[in-house]
C-alpha cells in the first residue's frame, strides 16, 4: 500500500519534508523508548511505595501511548518514500501499545481481570517496551562514531556509564531486601560490570530476585563489553553495519579484517549463548532438586552461575559460594563450572581461529568425499596469539593443579575422596584465573597456595576474553623476551615467527603499570584500614585488579575510602591501565629525527 499526499507543489519538496519528518519521529521514538523503559524500571524498583506507583503508572501509560502513536506515524510516512518490510509487524506492536494504554485508562469501560491480563499484569507490555528499548539502543550505539572520540575513550566511557546505571538500579528499594548504602551499591555495580565478583554484602541475602537479575545483567553486558553488546542488537535490527561502524568496532573484537567484522560479531554472540545455555542445562541436571524450593529457582540458579562462570564474574547466589553445604560435594557440577570458566577466559580470538580451522578442514573433507575434488591442505589459521594463549593457559592450569595438590594435601583437600581431590585441585587451579568462585574455605588455604594464587590472579585470562588480569599472552611475551636477553638473542622468536618491537614495548608497559596500580592500591587500603593483615590486603588488591573476586574475607570490613580504592582498582583492571593512558594522552607525531644511542646500566 502506498499513499500519495501532496504537501508542496514540487514532488522533491514533498519527499524532503517526509524524510525530515521521519527523522524527527525516529528521534522521538528513540528518546520515548529510553524514557519509557526508565520509568518501567523505576516503577519496578518502587513497588512498595503506593504514591510512586500511582504517579509512575500514569506517566508510563502516557509515554506508552505516544510511543505507539509515533511508531505508527513513522512507519506510515516511511512507506510514502520507500518500502518497509517490517511495516505490518511494527504497526501491530504500536497498536498493542496504544490499546494497552487505553485499556488501563478504562477508555472502553470496565473489563474483567481476564480481559486485562496482558495489560494490568504488565508482562507482555513490559516485554515489548524492553524489546523496543533494546532495538533503539542498538541503533543508537551505531552512531557513536559520530562523536569523533577514540575507541579507547569510548570503551572507558561505556563501562563508566554502565556502572552508574547499575549503581542507580541496585539502589532502588525493590533491588534489596532491607536497603543498601550508596557506596555499597556503587561497589557491587562496579564489581558486576568489571566481572570481578568481590562483594561487600551477601548477594543471596541482601538482594532480592529483582536485584540479582540486575547483577546478572550487569556482568553479562560487562563480560561481553557494552559496545559489543549494543552493536550486535544495532546490527540485528538495522540489518547492516556501515564502514565507519566496522572500522570503529574492529578494535573491540580483535578482528583486523574489516570485511569479517559482522561475521565475527555474530559468532561471538552465538558462541556465548551456546556455551551459557549448555552450561545452564548441565548445572540444572547436576544439582539436587531438594536444594531448591521449585524448578524455577533451580533454573535461575543454573542460569545465574552459567553466565557468571562464562563471564568470569564469580558472583553466586549462595552465601558461601560453591562451598555452601549441599553444593560443596557436587563435583560434576564443579567441573562444568570450571570448563565454562576456561571457555570464557580463553578469548574470543582463539575461538574464531579454531572455528575457521575446523570449518575449512571439514569443508575440504566433504568436498573431497562428495565431489571427488583433490583434498586441499588447510592453510595456517592458528596465529601466534592463539597458540601463545592456549599453551600458556594449559601450562598455568597444570602448574596450578600440581601446586594446589601438593600444598593443600593437609589443608583443604584433607578428608576428601580421590575424585573429590582431583576435581577440587583442578577447580582451585582454574578459579584464580579471574573467575572468583570458591569450592573450599578460602581462609583455610595454606600460605604457599595463597602466594601461588597471587601469581595466577596477576596473570589472569587471555586477551579478547571475558576475564581480566595481565593476560596470558603478555606474560608469555615477557618470559620469551627475558629468555632472549639471557641467551644473547637480538630478537624474540617463537613458533617460526618474530615478535615485533611494539609488542615487546606494550607488554612491559602493561607489566609496569600493573605493579604500579597494585602497589598503590595496597598502600592506600593499608592506610585506610591499618588493622588488616598485609597478606589479606595484597590478596584483595591482586584479586580486584585481575577482576578475580576471590577474597580472604576482608571485603565486608573495608572502610568507605578503601571500598572506593578497591572499586577504582577493579575498573582499572577491567578497562586496562594502558588503555586509559592511551585515551587521555595525545599521540606523538611521527619522529623524523634520531638521537645518538647510548647504553644505560641495567644490572
Amino acid at each position: 500500500m502506498r499513499f500519495n499526499f501532496q504537501f508542496f507543489s514540487n514532488p522533491d519538496q514533498n519527499l524532503q519534508f517526509i524524510k525530515k519528518l521521519v527523522l524527527v519521529l525516529g528521534r522521538t521514538i528513540r528518546y520515548l523508548s529510553f524514557g519509557t523503559f526508565g520509568v518501567l524500571i523505576y516503577q519496578m524498583g518502587y513497588t512498595t511505595d503506593p504514591s510512586k506507583i500511582l504517579f509512575t503508572s500514569r506517566l508510563f501509560e502516557i509515554m506508552v501511548f505516544f510511543l505507539g502513536l509515533a511508531i505508527i506515524m513513522r512507519n506510515l510516512l516511511s512507506n510514502l518514500s520507500r518500502k518497509n518490510k517490517r511495516l505490518v509487524f511494527e504497526l501491530l506492536v504500536a497498536v498493542f501499545l496504544i490499546l494497552s494504554a487505553l485499556l488501563r485508562w478504562k477508555a472502553f469501560g470496565d473489563f474483567s481481570e481476564e480481559a486485562l491480563l496482558f495489560t494490568r499484569k504488565y508482562f507482555v507490555l513490559n516485554v515489548l517496551v524492553f524489546l523496543i528499548f533494546v532495538q533503539e539502543l542498538g541503533k543508537f550505539s551505531l552512531l557513536v562514531n559520530r562523536l569523533k572520540l577514540s575507541p579507547s575513550l569510548v570503551f572507558i566511557l561505556s563501562f563508566s556509564i554502565l556502572i552508574m546505571i547499575g549503581t542507580a538500579l541496585l539502589y532502588l528499594p525493590s533491588a534489596t531486601t532491607s536497603g543498601i548504602s550508596l557506596i555499597d551499591a556503587f561497589f557491587t555495580a562496579t564489581s558486576a560490570v568489571c566481572v570481578t565478583g568481590l562483594i561487600v554484602v551477601d548477594t543471596s541475602v541482601a538482594f532480592t530476585h529483582f536485584g540479582q537479575i540486575i547483577i546478572m545483567t550487569l556482568f553479562q553486558i560487562g563480560g561481553l563489553g557494552m559496545m559489543t553488546f549494543t552493536t550486535f542488537f544495532g546490527f540485528f535490527f538495522k540489518g547492516s553495519l556501515s564502514i565507519e561502524n566496522s572500522l570503529f568496532l574492529r578494535d573491540y573484537i580483535n578482528e583486523s579484517n574489516v570485511g569479517e567484522i559482522t561475521s565475527t560479531l555474530i559468532k561471538i554472540i552465538i558462541f556465548t549463548v551456546l556455551v551459557e545455555f549448555a552450561a545452564a542445562v548441565l548445572i540444572f541436571v547436576l544439582t539436587e532438586p531438594a536444594l531448591f524450593p521449585n524448578d524455577g529457582g533451580r533454573w535461575f540458579f543454573a542460569g545465574f552461575h552459567a553466565i557468571s562462570a562464562f563471564c568470569n564474574a564469580g558472583f553466586s547466589t549462595l552465601s558461601s559460594g560453591l562451598y555452601e553445604p549441599g553444593f560443596r560435594y557436587l563435583y560434576d557440577m564443579h567441573l562444568v563450572v570450571a570448563i565454562t570458566i576456561i571457555l570464557g577466559g580463553i578469548g574470543f580470538p582463539v575461538f574464531i581461529n579454531y572455528y575457521n580451522y575446523v570449518y575449512r578442514l571439514l569443508k575440504g573433507i566433504v568436498r573431497s568425499a562428495l565431489y571427488g575434488e583433490k583434498y586441499k591442505h588447510t592453510p595456517r589459521v592458528s596465529n601466534i596469539n592463539t597458540r601463545l594463549a592456549v599453551y600458556t593457559t594449559a601450562a598455568l592450569l597444570v602448574v596450578g593443579f600440581v601446586c594446589y595438590w601438593h600444598f593443600e594435601g593437609n589443608h583443604t583437600l584433607s578428608g576428601l575422596s580421590s575424585y573429590g581431590k582431583v576435581v577440587t585441585a583442578f577447580f582451585g587451579a582454574v578459579t584464580p584465573r579471574t573467575a572468583g568462585f570458591n569450592s573450599v574455605d578460602m581462609t583455610a588455604l595454606s600460605v604457599p597456595t595463597i602466594l601461588i594464587y597471587l601469581i595466577l590472579m596477576w596473570i589472569g585470562a587471555s586477551p579478547g576474553s571475558t576475564g581480566g588480569g595481565l593476560k596470558t599472552t603478555t606474560f608469555a611475551v615477557a618470559i620469551l623476551n627475558t629468555w632472549s636477553v639471557a641467551t644473547g638473542k637480538m630478537r624474540v622468536e617463537v613458533f617460526g615467527r618474530q615478535l615485533t618491537a611494539e609488542t615487546l614495548r606494550k607488554a612491559f608497559a602493561v607489566i609496569a603499570l600493573s605493579f604500579l596500580t597494585i602497589g598503590l592500591g595496597v598502600f592506600l587500603v593499608t592506610l585506610f584500614n591499618p588493622e588488616l593483615a598485609l597478606i589479606d590486603v595484597a590478596f584483595e588488591i591482586f584479586s580486584a585488579f585481575s577482576t578475580v573476586g576471590l577474597s580472604l574475607g576482608i571485603t565486608s570490613s573495608l572502610t568507605t575510602a578503601s571500598k572506593v580504592v578497591v572499586a577504582v582498582v577493579m575498573f582499572l583492571g577491567r578497562v586496562g591501565t594502558l588503555t586509559i593512558l592511551v585515551a587521555i594522552t595525545r599521540k606523538a607525531a611521527e619522529l623524523r629525527y634520531k638521537y645518538p644511542e647510548e647504553t644505560v646500566f641495567i644490572t
